[in-house]
């Protein structure tokens, strides 16, 4: 029997997709943009999806049922209040309110486990007033609490990318969070094999051109018959003249005044370089101007496809709906392997406990 997962706020399931990679069964998921729930359900046929904002569900009706038959819920409920300055933060304050229905579903599920994630702020706003609510809350209801901060680029992904995970465990001593791997995958690593795009060209299905060039690309091709999502942004006549003074490893620093624009975004005009990993992917991956997202030595921004590589999607996996869905699916999305690394703490936990009843 596999244990069972419910994954909230499931975006297009990275969380899922990294806990069905260890042996988990994920049978329940809610997501609320109806474009990302499609694509959700395409890509995990298994699951029962539940289209619709949280808030306005009968939890216990749709999630009352589950109680005592999950063994982990999953997901990154959003919180706005702690991040932003200037006034006493709490989970109370109703920016947060997504956060309660989280801990509302835990509370009716009771499940053995739970894995939260969320931006690295959650840990250390208000000098750790947040932090320790959420640890008290939990605690009142069971659960012991093991959290830190991890960055996707130390469990095999070739991206910066930080993030705040807390593990419960009920009624027990704490899990310790996964190790660092000592792996280390760089941008061409993971795109060299779709280099060959020009702007404005490719489709959403095609074959590849080149074999894999990498263990990486190996094993994110290996059950991937078509090259799917795999479509370079036309740029427009100035970002190309732009573009095509900049050479790699170079950004910005080499324009001249009059290309120079007044961007916000930090990166903004550089190329990736290839030997290195990417920034965090973000929802405007599509424009060089929006941050590190041009290619290392083409004239266009990077692909959908190239940037779920860089997330650690399996080619397999088919983003669908248009191209704003499909930017929002891969760059909110938790990246694959960091959730397995996770996944496979508890997976490894549930093992020991069953062979200590064994015993």
């Amino acid at each position: 029997m596999k244990p069972k997962v419910i994954d909230l706020f499931a975006g297009v399931g990275g969380l899922s997709l990294g806990f069905e990679s260890c042996g988990f069964d994920v049978v329940l998921a809610n997501e609320y943009d109806l474009s990302i729930a499609t694509a959700y359900e395409a890509n995990h046929k298994n699951t029962k999806m539940i289209v619709g904002d949280i808030t306005s569900l009968d939890l216990e009706k749709v999630f009352g049922a589950y109680a005592g038959k999950i063994d982990v819920v999953i997901g990154g409920p959003p919180c706005q209040g702690f991040s932003q300055k200037g006034q006493r933060k709490t989970i109370h304050d109703e920016r947060n309110f997504l956060f309660k229905y989280y801990i509302k579903v835990v509370e009716l599920v009771k499940p053995r486990y739970f894995l939260m994630e969320n931006v690295p702020n959650l840990l250390t706003a208000e000098g750790g007033y947040f932090r320790k609510e959420i640890e008290e809350l939990f605690n009142s209801m069971g659960y012991q609490l093991k959290m830190g901060v991890l960055n996707a680029s130390d469990y095999g992904v070739p991206q910066n990318r930080r993030r705040a995970v807390i593990i419960g465990k009920n009624g027990a001593t704490a899990l310790e969070l996964p190790k660092a791997k000592n792996t280390s995958v760089t941008i061409w690593d993971a795109i060299s094999d779709l280099a060959y795009l020009e702007s404005g060209e490719g489709c959403e299905e095609q074959e590849y051109r080149f074999e894999p060039q990498s263990e990486y690309q190996e094993r994110l091709r290996s059950n991937s018959p078509k090259l799917y999502n795999h479509v370079a942004t036309k740029h427009s006549a100035i970002a190309l003249e732009r573009l095509a003074m900049i050479p790699p490893n170079a950004g910005r620093e080499v324009l001249p005044e009059e290309h120079l624009t007044k961007s916000i975004y930090s990166g903004t005009w550089a190329r990736m370089r290839k030997d290195e990993i990417s920034v965090t992917i973000t929802t405007r991956f599509d424009t060089p101007s929006s941050g590190k997202f041009t290619h290392p030595f083409l004239n266009r921004a990077i692909t959908v496809r190239e940037a779920a590589r860089i997330q650690s999607f399996p080619d397999s996996f088919r983003f669908i709906g248009n191209k704003g869905s499909q930017m929002k699916q891969v760059g909110n999305a938790i990246p694959p392997l960091l959730a397995a690394a996770v996944a496979e703490v508890i997976m490894n936990d549930i093992k020991e406990d069953a062979e200590n009843e064994q015993t």
